[in-house]
């Protein structure tokens, strides 16, 4: 089977005459493969077929039709069935086809991200339901039997494993009752329950007139083709119902929305307001979600009856046949970036997808990326700005706590106004948030006897404890064990010591100041998935918490009204390595923690501890200065030749071997491109230089924005061939610099 270039052809095309097919299979393979059409089989372009793949049977994709000028007809093998399900729409094709090219990832593999619910291409099995008898046979009814007859009495027919949990009983209680006459068995819908749509003329909140401009100019764009606009304003500001707008107005057209956020367990309160303002759920899309309910929405889109669905980045692979807007909420955030298997930006790429389907995208944020801020500064994308809190809230004044100054005792985290201004907001009766990034007890553990420092085995990183666990564990790759009561280079028993603070060990100096206080964690340590999340969002809603401990889950958009105080207790953090986006990342999280405060009438108040009180990203958080930042941002970057002004394009080696990785890497750099618009960096050790057991080495090209940087990076790596073993990883529009 001869391979071929993988490339999409149009819709609902026939296939040529000669019945020779490509289909591009969900396998790390940059091309498709050719295979014949049988004659009693029509193909189309987006077909989902099953055909032999060696001694096996895979799925596959029709990608379009063969090329005739490989190997005779008759020697090809032929597609062994289409299956029973709607066939990948061409938009969905182009943008694996596209992103392919653009990260230079195998086609195969970026299809596999498109086909990530195998088990959704063939039609769901028939369920069976439960309903009450017509008549009560003579049976012996236990408690358990009088549970199950007690719950389906005046409901719909149920499945057994719905009835049997509502019922606290096991399946096998319901299925004897049929099998005794008490119950019968009914067909139910193949694919669960209908959807309920989402209606755009459900009255929503009332927008004041600046929100109603703005609204009416994003749901204008629905009709108008391919557009990018950013919704842009302050936190507090109403953006999600300003941006619902431009849902209701796509909903009115009868198309699709698809909604990207980037920490799916947090959209608690993004629900609730969804149904509040259309009266019905959309369809949620992340990886925590049963396989089940996975492979019901991934049909439900693919039929069209998904009307909005709202997701992580990998949602933007389904398989939308009436998609008619994207929105991309808190388009800054670095998770949108996919950093293993295929590297790629699920903001960018959703553009690339708007553009494909010719219908808009709306980025949202409060602190957009600088990329976005230049797009739209060149006139490539639209803004609308929304300038002031809605209801009247005042932003929240900021306050920098200069640590050099204010030293907190000796183990103590908290300086003494930042004590104070807790103190006084448990007294006022309201709730205070503290920030910490740093998951766990402590950020590392050495002996006190000879400086020894606990390490990850698999790993360039500390260990870091988890008190509450008991455990050490790596936050790179998993590593887990226990505190070890010797040191394990001198021996020495009880010299083991925590340095630092993590959240944990913070939670142990507020307990101590305020025994009193209702205080709780919110890490993705113990807030996991979106049903804990939603309840421990409800409770702090609720004013069931006093103090909020958290990391950067807790910065993105949430509403606390009794919320008025947000103290942030390292705000140096991310300020620390040589990172290009370390001061843009750090003002964004610190400016979207601190519009956490003072959310409805009541003035908020956030102080920032810090020994770098004259740093620009300090100052400009303290004088409300998000736009001089970002111009100081940009010249820097400008006058370095520094995305967004310039390209990147990190190459990572990596491998079991340390010798065979500095080989591979040394023979990268020796064929590396140079000229006065490309030069090469490295190769040089990662900072994380072991990951996972395998040794990693960085390059990094550096060019003008004018250089066609694919095609610069295929000719670079045919030049070279590396040991067995050894990987390179092609990252374009690096984010991370580990």
């Amino acid at each position: 089977m001869p391979k071929r270039h993988a490339s999409s052809t149009g819709p609902n095309e026939k296939l040529n005459p000669t019945r020779r097919v490509s289909v591009l299979l969900p396998l790390p393979l940059g091309t498709a493969y050719d295979y014949r059409q049988p004659a009693d089989m029509e193909l189309t372009p987006g077909d989902f077929v099953s055909v032999p793949l060696g001694r096996r049977q895979t799925v596959g994709v029709v990608w379009g039709e063969g090329d005739p000028a490989g190997i005779e007809e008759s020697r090809l093998k032929d597609v062994a069935a289409r299956l029973d399900c709607p066939p990948m729409p061409e938009e969905t094709r182009r943008l694996v086809d596209w992103v392919s090219r653009y990260t230079l990832s195998p086609a195969g593999a970026v299809l596999r991200m498109a086909m990530s619910i195998p088990e959704a291409l063939e039609p769901a099995p028939p369920r069976v339901g439960y309903m009450p008898a017509e008549e009560m046979p003579d049976i012996r009814v236990t408690a358990a039997r009088k549970r199950v007859l007690e719950a389906i009495a005046g409901g719909p027919a149920r499945g057994a494993t719905e009835l049997a949990r509502e019922a606290a009983v096991s399946t096998s209680v319901v299925t004897g009752l049929a099998d005794a006459g008490a119950l019968m068995r009914v067909a139910l819908p193949a694919d669960g329950d209908p959807v309920a749509e989402p209606d755009p003329e459900n009255p929503g909140p009332k927008l004041n007139d600046e929100q109603k401009e703005a609204g009416a100019e994003l749901a204008g764009a629905v009709d108008g083709g391919f557009s990018v606009t950013l919704l842009d304003g302050v936190t507090g500001a109403g953006k999600t119902e300003v941006y619902f707008e431009a849902v209701a107005a796509a909903l009115r057209d009868r198309k699709q929305v698809l909604v990207l956020v980037p920490e799916i367990a947090l959209t608690g309160q993004w629900l609730t307001r969804f149904a509040r303002r259309f009266g019905a759920e959309p369809e949620l899309w992340h990886s925590d979600l049963a396989r089940g309910r996975r492979r019901r929405c991934w049909r439900r889109i693919a039929e069209g009856r998904a009307r909005v669905v709202v997701g992580a980045r990998s949602a933007l692979f389904l398989p939308f046949s009436e998609l008619g807007l994207i929105i991309v909420d808190e388009e800054h955030d670095s998770s949108y970036k996919q950093e293993e298997g295929v590297i790629y930006h699920a903001r960018d790429m959703a553009v690339v997808r708007a553009r494909l389907g010719e219908i808009p995208a709306i980025l949202v944020s409060a602190t957009p990326s600088l990329e976005t801020v230049t797009n739209v500064d060149s006139g490539r994308y639209r803004s609308q700005h929304l300038s002031a809190r809605h209801g009247g809230a005042e932003m929240p004044s900021v306050e920098l706590v200069d640590m050099r100054r204010n030293a907190p005792p000796r183990q103590r985290w908290l300086a003494p106004p930042l004590v104070t201004a807790l103190k006084e907001t448990l007294e006022a009766g309201e709730q205070s948030l503290l920030f910490l990034n740093r998951r766990g007890y402590a950020p590392l553990t050495l002996c006190r006897g000879c400086g020894h420092r606990l390490q990850c085995p698999n790993c360039t990183a500390w260990l870091v404890e988890h008190r509450f666990s008991g455990k050490l564990q790596c936050h790179h790759c998993g590593y887990a064990t226990g505190l070890p009561k010797e040191c394990p280079e001198c021996g020495a028993e009880d010299k083991m010591a925590a340095c630092g603070p993590g959240v944990e060990r913070l939670a142990e100096e507020v307990t101590a100041l305020f025994p009193e206080a209702r205080m709780s964690l919110m890490t993705s340590d113990t807030v996991r998935g979106p049903e804990a999340a939603a309840a421990f969002i409800e409770a702090i809603a609720n004013h069931e918490i006093d103090i909020i401990l958290g990391t950067q889950i807790v910065a993105k958009g949430h509403h606390f009204p009794m919320l008025t105080l947000v103290g942030v207790v390292d705000a140096d953090l991310g300020l620390m390595g040589g990172d290009l986006r370390a001061s843009e990342r750090t003002f964004q999280l610190l400016h979207q923690v601190s519009g956490r405060a003072g959310r409805e009438d009541r003035p908020g108040r956030v102080m920032l501890q810090t020994y770098h009180p004259d740093h620009p990203v300090m100052l400009a958080l303290a004088e409300g200065a998000r736009d001089r930042f970002l111009e100081a941002e940009a010249e820097m970057r400008r006058d370095g030749g520094w995305p967004p002004f310039g390209r990147l394009v990190a190459l990572i080696v990596s491998g079991r071997d340390e010798g065979d990785v500095d080989t591979a890497a040394n023979a990268l750099g020796r064929a590396g491109p140079n000229s006065k618009d490309m030069r090469v960096l490295g190769p040089a050790p990662a900072p994380l230089a072991i990951l996972r057991g395998r040794h990693r080495r960085r390059l990094l090209l550096k060019a003008t924005r004018d250089i066609d940087m694919q095609k610069v990076l295929r000719q670079w790596l045919s030049r070279v061939r590396w040991p067995n073993g050894v990987r390179v990883q092609v990252d374009v529009d690096p984010y991370s610099f580990l």
